[in-house]
């Protein structure tokens, strides 16, 4: 029990997960007299905005992630344990994982979010996401992986297949891996490749919405879309993918996109843990939670971050699933644990809206304030850098992210063109079932089949 956890007559704060909610949660407690305890499964937290620079070769891992431990460094009160959450048991106040079971007297569930596929079984097991650093990694090396098999090939339909990228998504991960990919394509790719006609490399938007960016202005949503076409993206909205095999993504019963190449960033569930009553989750896997972040039917239980379902009057289907309300929701509820151990009345969460930005290329930003404000463009794109800068963790992270950026800039480069690790995904006919986290670390290379017969092609 416990894990070798020192015993104390403090309370046992254990907090499951290190992104932005259980990073600002564990920092804010650092003065509390309890004990903070953070499990994760990596011994990382990663800036997850910055995920599809990593895919794009525009900067290494390193810069985005850094050390728990270092994070903590100095902080008396604080214990990581590197594991495996497997379910809760709120009975016993103890958690189940792959290194043991850890008391604890108040948890808080801060797992973030997971990608939602819909049940798009052929698109889960074959498509590349970007949620983490390895799948950034991943497709990176994927993309340059399919280049290199792009040269070798005599066949033009096969060559267009290896070329072409399709992005289904069109919220802020979607709209700016689609600018990155642009730029890649003007200035990177043709350096890199010059037996090959990028031209006619091909990089689809697909959104099933009226619109990109979505939960944005109407404003950013007009402007991104025009910075989108200026840079050669082809939008197409009111499109739904279907099924993705033999190289082809369809978005009808015959109509497809001929491509090897899709990255799925159409949407999130929450991250539920497993020991949770039936009516604590709902249906999208976050975990319903009061206006102090409790976990609906219990006391010392709590959720925050994207994990956590907190529907309001002015919110019915809960606040976005975006950092700063992980952020604000951490703070707020650090201040209700140690009222609480004062034995003062706990405040309610209240979200304070400080705007949202998403990128889509080179002096090529949206930006939305409070009060209606927006405004785009250079003095947008400065704003994003800014405000991304400031919130990596560490000195040197910032620092080397600010270096690359301003090499990437001036010479219109990315040089992070490597594959360290070669990335081989298996074929969907010959594994069908295959669980998710197989598919994540699987290596058989991918065969495609013979491909269906009479149906029109776009795209080559």
């Amino acid at each position: 029990m416990d894990t070798n956890l020192p015993r104390t007559s403090q309370p046992r704060i254990v907090i499951i997960g290190c992104g932005f909610a259980g990073l600002r949660l564990a920092k804010d407690l650092a003065d509390a007299p309890v004990q903070v305890v953070v499990i994760d499964r990596n011994n990382y937290h990663n800036f997850q905005p910055l995920l599809y620079q990593v895919a794009t070769g525009a900067l290494e891992a390193d810069s985005i992630a850094y050390p728990i431990r270092k994070i903590f460094a100095g902080q008396p009160n604080f214990f990581y344990r590197m594991a495996d959450v497997q379910r809760v048991d709120a009975a016993a106040n103890t958690l189940t994982t792959n290194i043991g079971d850890i008391r604890y007297d108040h948890l808080i569930i801060a797992t973030g979010s997971v990608t939602n596929f819909f049940g798009l079984e052929s698109i889960e097991q074959n498509a590349m996401q970007i949620k983490s650093v390895p799948n950034a990694l991943n497709l990176r090396s994927y993309l340059f992986q399919n280049f290199e098999k792009a040269i070798l090939t005599e066949d033009p339909a096969r060559r267009q297949a290896l070329m072409n990228v399709v992005v289904v998504g069109g919220g802020p991960t979607g709209v700016e891996i689609c600018g990155s990919l642009a730029e890649m394509r003007k200035d990177v790719l043709p350096k890199d490749y010059p037996e090959l006609d990028l031209k006619q490399m091909e990089i689809y938007l697909i959104e099933a919405g009226a619109e990109v960016l979505g939960p944005m202005s109407k404003d950013s949503q007009v402007q991104a879309k025009g910075y989108l076409e200026e840079m050669g993206i082809h939008i197409r909205l009111n499109t739904s993918a279907k099924h993705f095999e033999d190289g082809k993504l369809y978005y009808s019963d015959t109509e497809f996109i001929r491509t090897e190449n899709l990255i799925w960033a159409a949407g999130v569930n929450g991250a539920a843990l497993e020991g949770l009553p039936e009516a604590a989750v709902a249906r999208n896997k976050r975990v319903n939670v009061d206006t102090l972040n409790r976990v609906l039917g219990f006391q010392n239980v709590y959720a925050i971050g994207d994990v956590a379902n907190m529907a309001t009057d002015e919110m019915p289907r809960g606040y976005p699933m975006l950092a700063p309300v992980a952020i604000q929701q951490a703070e707020q509820l650090a201040d209700n644990l140690q009222r609480l151990l004062r034995g003062e009345t706990l405040k309610p969460f209240k979200y304070t809206n400080k705007g949202s930005m998403a990128i889509v290329g080179r002096n090529r930003a949206v930006v939305d304030l409070p009060g209606d404000k927006h405004f785009g463009g250079f003095f947008g794109w400065l704003t994003w850098l800014f405000v991304h800068l400031m919130t990596l963790v560490g000195f040197r992270n910032k620092v080397v992210t600010l270096v690359g950026w301003g090499i990437s800039y001036f010479s219109s480069d990315k040089a992070l063109r490597l594959i360290i690790r070669p990335y081989k995904r298996n074929d969907f006919k010959s594994d069908k079932g295959l669980a998710t986290a197989i598919h994540n670390a699987a290596t058989p290379e991918y065969n495609p089949s013979v491909p269906a017969p009479n149906a029109p092609v776009v795209g080559g």
